[in-house]
């Protein structure tokens, strides 16, 4: 339904495929029916024909507005990187002017990065691009992605907030010392917590991308001032310690919320 929706506004407005790039995912499928109470949210399938029916929608909906199209949550344990008719489809895809990625997420993203960008097919290397979590609690990928970066390989963060962890609606009493850091550091810069933790990913000099994420207006908007902050040396040096060990980032992460 998201691809559907913004198929129609970009034909609404007549804007020319030219004019923006268009990235979606193929690999999970949503069964909740808009209920957020539920067992089962969405249901993962990395097989051939789930990426045929999906790719199908996919060019239904935006057609020629597509430019990238990516593996939703890469992992080693679904077999995709190892699935010889899906990296043969992915192929087929990119060779007709769509450039390939993948998402990661889990304590092994940098694994699954270094796995993904060793895939060749016919000599050339298949993904074009990788979505995965950096954040100022999750910066273990940073040595993999500025390699990566450096080999011409396009990088998107996500959850540059860290679910809202980043951002003033966390109110756990055991990140009180973490926030009240970020606070100082915001106040410093004249900025909010989640600019300031947008600012951070986009100092990076391999980010090519960062995603917002934000479902409200006002959550754009502050968002998007994050390119006015001047982030600095003393920045980067004061927040370096909020970084917490990758399994525990993604154990607190699976036991947020779905919202």
């Amino acid at each position: 339904r998201g691809e559907e929706f913004l198929g129609s506004w970009l034909r609404s407005r007549g804007l020319a495929p030219a004019a923006v790039t268009i990235g979606s995912k193929w690999g999970y499928t949503y069964v909740a029916d808009w209920q957020i109470d539920v067992e089962t949210h969405e249901v993962k399938d990395h097989s051939i024909g789930v990426l045929n029916r999906q790719w199908q929608e996919s060019q239904a909906n935006l057609d020629q507005h597509l430019d990238l199209y990516q593996v939703h949550s890469a992992t080693l344990d679904s077999g995709v990187l190892s699935d010889h008719a899906v990296l043969a489809r992915l192929a087929e895809i990119k060779l007709n002017g769509t450039a390939i990625g993948f998402s990661t997420s889990g304590p092994n993203q940098a694994q699954i990065i270094d796995e993904a960008l060793s895939i060749s097919v016919d000599g050339a290397r298949l993904f074009d691009a990788v979505q995965v979590t950096w954040n100022l609690l999750e910066p273990s990928t940073g040595a993999t992605l500025a390699q990566a970066h450096n080999d011409g390989v396009g990088i998107i963060v996500k959850e540059a907030v860290a679910n809202g962890r980043l951002t003033t609606s966390n109110n756990d009493p055991g990140f009180a010392a973490r926030r009240a850091t970020l606070q100082q550091q915001a106040q410093r810069l004249n900025t909010t917590l989640d600019a300031l933790a947008i600012a951070a990913v986009l100092a990076q000099p391999w980010v090519d991308v960062v995603l917002s994420g934000a479902a409200r207006v006002d959550h754009l908007q502050s968002n998007i001032a994050a390119l006015n902050v001047q982030w600095d040396a003393e920045a980067t040096q004061a927040l370096a310690g909020l970084a917490e060990k990758p399994d525990d980032y993604w154990s607190k992460r699976s036991a947020l919320s779905w919202n």
